[in-house]
Order: C-alpha cells, then structure tokens, then sequence
C-alpha cells in the first residue's frame, strides 16, 4: 500500500450526508455541540487536527444520510467562518460551499452585557454583522460588540 492511499483511508468514504471541512481545530468540539451529535443515530466520523494545505491543521465532521438547515450552518458560520459544507450523494460531492453569515443573527447569540434587555426580558436576541472577516456583531438593543473571542452561543 503506497503513501498516498494510506493518506485516504484515513478517513472513510460516505455514501450519502454531509462533511463539514475546514474547521479550526479549537471550534470543533463546538461544532459537535451545535450539531447534537451525540443525539444522532447515524454513522458519524470526526476529525481533529488534520492536517490542511490551507490551515496547517483543521477540523472534519462526516454525517451519513443527513442535511442540516440554514438555521444550524448559521449558527456554525459564527464559530467557524470558513467552514465547508460538502453535501455527498451516491459517494459523490453534488454541492459544496462555504458556510456564509446572514446579515442578522437572530436568537444565535447571546449579549455578553448582563444590563441588555435581551437578558433581562423574555425576548430573542438580535445582532447585525459589522464586521464579517473578524467575526463582529452588534446588538440591536444596547449596541455592546461582540467578536469571535468572547462569542457566547444560545
């Protein structure tokens, strides 16, 4: 067996779901929370600190015979950016793009200012991207800012 095929059986293929590639090491466990894998009853490979041309060393999540909605892949966007999402089929990848970050995150976040109203009221929280490269929200009630840094998920 050549180098080259021990390098790809070190992950196993996937007849149907999805692979979130490229994931900073340091998010992937959050990853794995955001998605409830330990909830999920299919076949399920996880990755850290491969190695990437791109990242030196990244993260990897397979899921068989599964999608995930927008709602979860934004949440995904705020922790890890420059995630790719690969939706595979018949052992072949039928779409793959970047994770992307609404203008507005909506009851994802959560406002770091223990005054804000949105910790204080039964209300949903409300950001507004400022700043899509460094990871920037502000909140629309008490315009604190919060960063990928001191990010705290809903």
């Amino acid at each position: 067996m050549n180098n080259q095929t021990k390098k790809e059986l070190a992950v196993a293929a996937l007849q149907n779901g999805i692979v979130i590639d490229h994931i900073p090491c340091s998010s992937l466990f959050k990853v794995v929370n955001i998605l409830g894998l330990e909830n999920i009853e299919k076949g399920i490979t996880i990755g850290n600190n491969l190695d990437s041309r791109s990242m030196g060393k990244k993260g990897l999540i397979k899921i068989a015979d599964v999608e995930l909605p927008k709602e979860i892949l934004n949440r995904i966007a705020v922790i890890a950016p420059n995630a790719v999402i690969n939706v595979i089929k018949d052992y072949e990848v039928v779409d793959k793009h970047r994770v992307e970050l609404p203008e507005n995150l909506i009851d994802i976040v959560k406002c770091n200012n223990p005054k804000c109203i949105s910790n204080n009221e039964p209300m949903r929280t409300q950001f507004h991207v400022i700043d899509k490269s460094a990871n920037a929200f502000r909140c629309h009630y008490c315009e604190r800012i919060v960063t990928r840094e001191n990010v705290v998920l809903k």
